[in-house]
């Protein structure tokens, strides 16, 4: 799989998990998740190629999604008022639908 194809699926993925779980938050989490994917792109094209050719584990793979989430401060979430502890529950949620996501790109559901 080359690699616009990757974040093409991981940002179709993301969307309809987005509109089904927090549709109350949808424009806000869109654009900081367009801005974390954005900004996070090299990174996570890097980790699927090495995730692909077995060249780091999944243990290192979703250590290395919840770093990069960390980093990121879902700017707009923020200043809609939502709660730290909400947001963290959302990185982490976020964090496990991008590992989901690589780990089905890499091994298809059969």
């Amino acid at each position: 799989m080359d690699n616009d194809k990757f974040i093409g699926e991981l940002k179709s993925k993301l969307k309809a998990i987005i509109t089904n779980s927090y549709k109350d938050l949808k424009p806000e989490l869109e654009k900081d998740l367009n801005t974390f994917l954005e900004t996070s792109r090299e990174k996570l094209e890097r980790w699927f190629t090495l995730s692909a050719s077995g060249d780091i584990t999944e243990e290192e793979l979703e250590w290395l999604i919840k770093s990069q989430l960390d980093l990121v401060t879902l700017q707009t979430l923020q200043t809609a008022g939502i709660s730290k502890i909400r947001l963290n529950t959302l990185k982490n949620n976020i964090a496990k639908i991008i590992f989901k996501v690589i780990i089905e790109l890499i091994i298809p559901v059969v």
